[in-house]
């Protein structure tokens, strides 16, 4: 019998406890597969290449009823919840990261989301972090003592002769002992304790932009990935914590860059004015803290809708800027843009100013964003009035931010409903609605009655039962008929927005309660999977 209890996801990586016949694992973790998996030793065809087509790999089915469960791009599945499955070869797809992907893509649609995934000899130093990013959890030292019978010593960043055991590279007990099987092994083991802590972080994409530059194959694998957004846009959370680090040109392709870009161009309602000012970014987060956008603002007098030109996002309306990633990237300032940069974030541009139309359009730009913006007004087919050529802080391009907005009418400030917009795809209604607190510990309401707060930590708008009355569909998660005691689990879940993403604000709707939280997976793992929490309840309400 087997049970995977998972802890923490960031994307396809997780953490978690994985429980077999008596003994726990906190994956991801390293183990002798064959004493936890004794089947192992006598399983039939289950040793299939990854590349066997559908004639060869139906004719050699692999045994069933045992663990692991042996899974194939060209087998149906045979997992079920708690299992760990076996993609066997999986060390020979890193040859070409384009079926990598694929053959990953396939194979994680078809099983149980609450499977732990073992690749058999896959797992060295240097390739632990592309695997647990690609959902991997549990390893074998296969890989590492064919590395220490080859006389190779093993590290993160790659691989080396034998004698670099007495460089001082590394200092552990195995090194110390000129035991090579023991070293290499205690660095698989370290490298999965540091990828582990990534995960719990949120900030495995970091590690392994830093850690593929070394291989071209996982950057390629990495890219690849990638390129697949719709199922990597349903694994990915809305937002982590702590500090999004967009520091190479792969980072304009996260999904965390692109949603917010998709969700800016096809969901976000700008307010009703036909006036805006294109604003360089800051260092500090959200921007109307650093004392450059206060000298914006005083100068603009909200006379004009404010948009933020910056890299990797695009374009950031003022009202977004607290919510993730706009409120926690931090980029390289060089003041220096490249080609691809400047064609992305232009595209950006492009796109939104053909979708809103203004009646002006004032660049306040220096350097790479000036460019990109008459880019953009180029290709849009719009005027673009500047307003200083360097130094937009200086007095005298303040001044002219100032002069070239005299005469335009105030307009109103409604952070909440262009919030609303992006993050629920709805046009709120807004009147009657009043601003309490401090930005951006703020709460919206109405007669008295809150209706949101916004979550300090991810910037984004926390309905209460009475807000979630102005949002008319969508972000609901159906449960069974009982009113939760607290946490909503999987097994009560019956249907689900196919739009909710882990870390989603949701109401939970049942026959005899609603509920608000927080979606704790996606929605498709919600419905596939048979354990683990589905959504975070804050507040229950008994109908």
């Amino acid at each position: 019998m087997s049970q995977f209890n998972i802890r923490k996801r960031d994307g396809l990586g997780r953490t978690g406890l994985f429980r077999h016949d008596g003994t726990e694992l906190k994956l991801p973790a390293a183990t002798d597969t064959f004493r936890l998996f004794p089947a192992l030793l006598t399983l039939q065809n289950a040793n299939m290449p990854i590349c066997a087509p559908s004639a060869i790999a139906r004719e050699f089915l692999p045994a069933t009823g045992v663990q692991p469960v042996t899974i194939h791009p060209q087998l149906d599945n045979t997992a079920v919840s708690g299992d760990c499955v076996m993609a066997a070869n999986w060390h020979t797809a890193f040859a070409n990261p384009r079926n990598y992907v694929d053959w990953l893509v396939t194979l994680k649609l078809k099983t149980p989301s609450d499977t732990a995934w073992y690749p058999p000899a896959a797992a060295i130093p240097s390739t632990a972090a592309i695997l647990c990013y690609s959902g991997f959890d549990l390893f074998d030292f296969i890989g590492v003592d064919l590395k220490s019978a080859l006389g190779i010593f093993c590290t993160a960043e790659g691989e080396f002769p034998a004698d670099a055991m007495e460089s001082g590279i590394c200092t552990c007990a195995g090194c110390a002992a000129k035991d090579l099987k023991e070293h290499n092994r205690n660095a698989l083991r370290q490298e999965l304790a540091l990828i582990s802590r990534f995960i719990e972080q949120g900030q495995l994409r970091d590690l392994i932009e830093s850690r593929c530059r070394m291989n071209a194959g996982q950057v390629a694998i990495m890219r690849h990935l990638d390129n697949q957004y719709p199922f990597m846009d349903a694994a990915q959370p809305v937002a982590r914590s702590g500090v999004m680090r967009a520091n190479s040109g792969d980072s304009m392709q996260r999904v965390e860059v692109r949603r917010f870009s998709e969700r800016v161009l096809t969901r976000y309602i700008p307010p009703k004015t036909d006036v805006a000012v294109l604003l360089p970014c800051s260092a500090r987060k959200p921007y109307s803290l650093s004392q450059t956008h206060k000298r914006f603002q005083l100068a603009i007098g909200g006379r004009a809708h404010e948009l933020i030109v910056t890299s990797p996002l695009g374009l950031v309306p003022r009202e977004l800027e607290t919510v993730y990633p706009a409120g926690h990237y931090d980029v390289p300032v060089t003041g220096y843009w490249d080609a691809e940069e400047c064609a992305f974030i232009s595209s950006i541009l492009t796109r939104y100013f053909k979708r809103h139309q203004y009646r002006r359009v004032i660049a306040h730009l220096e350097g790479g964003a000036l460019k990109v913006a008459r880019q953009a007004a180029e290709a849009a087919g719009i005027t673009l009035e500047c307003t200083c050529e360097e130094r937009p802080t200086s007095d005298i391009a303040l001044n002219a931010l100032d002069t070239a907005l005299a005469g335009e009418r105030r307009i109103k400030d409604d952070r909440l409903h262009g919030m609303a917009s992006y993050q629920f795809n709805i046009d709120l209604d807004t009147k009657g609605t009043t601003l309490r607190g401090h930005f951006p510990e703020v709460f919206y309401s109405r007669n008295n009655l809150q209706l949101f707060s916004i979550d300090t930590g991810s910037g984004m708008l926390r309905p209460t039962i009475d807000g979630w009355n102005l949002i008319p569909s969508g972000y609901r998660v159906h449960i069974d008929d009982f009113i939760p005691e607290g946490d909503v689990l999987t097994p009560g879940v019956v249907r689900v927005d196919p739009e909710i993403r882990d870390g989603d604000e949701v109401l939970v709707v049942g026959a005899r309660a609603l509920a608000t939280g927080r979606a704790a997976m996606p929605a498709d793992e919600m419905l596939r999977s048979k354990r683990g929490v589905a959504v975070r309840v804050r507040k229950i309400k008994r109908l």
